[in-house]
């Protein structure tokens, strides 16, 4: 049997998606099987890849309304081939449909046998000659819907749903230095949106994640500590500010990426009390989540998140709060910031550190730009 090339944006995008079924996380799978693709082709790939996440709950229905095999029965492989097939099919049109059949039947026979290539042959070609409509609700987990709808009312709710089958904006970190050309200023001082064009030498940070710092009111001469500061980003925007900083990272391996901001680092379990002899001035604690106020640009998460998951991150949340409040200076300020909707990361574990609340920010995906943010302002 004659072997056919594929494209090599949609193998990369099948090898990613696999690996993300298998547990890793996605930008990282596709920075990882897209790195020897032209810029043209790693577009592609990246399309495909985060649009099939995005809109997994619409392609699995669509799925499910042409096969006539149970679901259980479908190899996992396979099944990504076919929602790679589906989401080209209805949301892209840069690629003819009888290329994306025949890479999508290609890649089955790779990843089985013929007999499955023949299966997504007949399911692709059916979908072309008898469309059917699927609702785009259905590629938000209703159990999530229900939550944010109790919390923020149904128009916010359907606002957030929407907001995560969108494309991010691009933004950057500038901070004192002159903006690139094309980048347009935003309401967060050194925060600029880049339609597009090169980033360098600024990093991408969303414009969400750049409004936690300005609520610590840093001043020269402060003593500051980044609790859970990997990757850096919200490290490097406080230093902008001659003020003594410390960053610490649970994690070895992420301590290891702050080596490049030129401030101590220190690794640490902030579940547990805290090594310094000192308090600080202020203190930044941007605490591990669930992340569902990024699910935009980390779309998995929607489709691996359970209610069940929430308890447990409270837990280490309140822990690593109220280690990080026992360090602070009388008079100093903390912000404690997720990039999660749910309450039980937020207002919940604020109130269970006793804390004093100064203030508190929400941003929410489809009423404010960039990602869904909580964060309080908070004294001892």
């Amino acid at each position: 049997m004659k072997v056919m090339n594929l494209a090599p944006a949609r193998k990369a995008a099948f090898a990613a998606l696999l690996a993300v079924e298998r547990g890793a996380w996605s930008a990282e799978a596709l920075a990882a099987k897209s790195e020897y693709l032209d810029s043209r082709d790693a577009g592609l790939a990246s399309d495909i890849v985060f649009g099939v996440l995005r809109r997994r709950g619409e392609l699995d229905a669509l799925i499910r309304s042409y096969s006539k095999v149970p679901p259980e029965q479908i190899d996992s492989a396979i099944w990504i081939a076919l929602e790679m097939a589906f989401y080209q099919l209805r949301f892209q049109d840069r690629v003819p449909a009888h290329a994306i059949v025949n890479d999508a039947v290609e890649l089955s026979r790779r990843a089985a046998n013929d007999l499955a290539a023949n299966f997504v042959n007949a399911i692709l070609r059916h979908s072309l000659r008898k469309p059917v409509e699927i609702p785009e609700s259905l590629s938000t987990p209703a159990w999530l819907l229900d939550r944010w709808t109790t919390q923020y009312g149904l128009e916010a709710a359907q606002g957030i749903a929407r907001a995560s089958l969108t494309i991010p904006e691009r933004y950057i970190r500038v901070g004192n230095a002159e903006p690139p050309e094309g980048a347009e200023a935003t309401d967060i001082p050194g925060c600029y949106r880049l339609p597009q064009g090169d980033a360098k030498p600024f990093r991408f940070q969303d414009i969400s994640a750049q409004a936690v710092v300005p609520l610590l009111q840093l001043q020269p001469g402060h003593t500051f500590l980044d609790l859970c500061a990997a990757p850096g980003n919200k490290t490097a925007q406080a230093i902008e500010t001659p003020v003594r900083a410390i960053a610490a990272e649970f994690h070895p391996s992420r301590a290891r990426t702050l080596s490049s901001l030129n401030v101590p680092v220190i690794v640490l379990d902030a579940r547990h009390p805290l090594p310094f002899s000192r308090p600080f001035d202020r203190i930044l604690i941007d605490a591990p989540c669930s992340g569902t106020g990024t699910l935009t640009r980390n779309p998995e998460i929607k489709w691996k998140l359970e209610p069940e998951d929430l308890p447990g991150l409270q837990e280490r949340q309140i822990a690593i709060l109220r280690n990080g409040l026992a360090q602070l200076a009388p008079d100093g300020l903390l912000v404690y910031s997720t990039c999660s909707l749910e309450r039980e990361e937020n207002e919940d574990v604020v109130a269970a550190s006793g804390a004093k609340v100064i203030q508190t920010l929400h941003r929410i995906p489809g009423r404010d730009p960039g990602d869904g943010f909580f964060s309080a302002v908070l004294s001892r």
